[in-house]
């Protein structure tokens, strides 16, 4: 077992904006339910922050898996529920140093 951190900085599309307030909180709620399903089968969800000064990115969201199959898994499952129809992103996956083979 590898405990992999992903981060994911995302910003909303134009489209986003444009969104009802009852079509933004069922994505919203659809997301949530993903969230909480990862924190269940043993993901950390390490916070979620704004991001401020010379950033392509209005927030970055930090979690921690038991190894990159989970945070594969986990984003999947974000984009087959619409997820990135609606927002920008970005996601590096991390390691912790000296769990990779030298």
């Amino acid at each position: 077992m590898t405990n992999v951190i992903w981060i994911h900085q995302a910003r909303p599309r134009p489209g986003w904006y444009e969104l009802s307030a009852t079509d933004k909180t069922e994505l919203l709620e659809s997301w949530e339910g993903l969230n909480s399903r990862a924190t269940e089968s043993g993901a950390e969800h390490l916070g979620k922050y704004s991001v401020r000064g010379q950033s392509d990115f209005s927030t970055v969201e930090v979690w921690k898996f038991d190894g990159p199959e989970e945070a594969f898994r986990f984003w999947s499952d974000r984009v087959e529920a619409s997820y990135a129809a609606w927002f920008t992103f970005a996601n590096q996956l991390g390691v912790t140093e000296g769990s990779r083979e030298q």
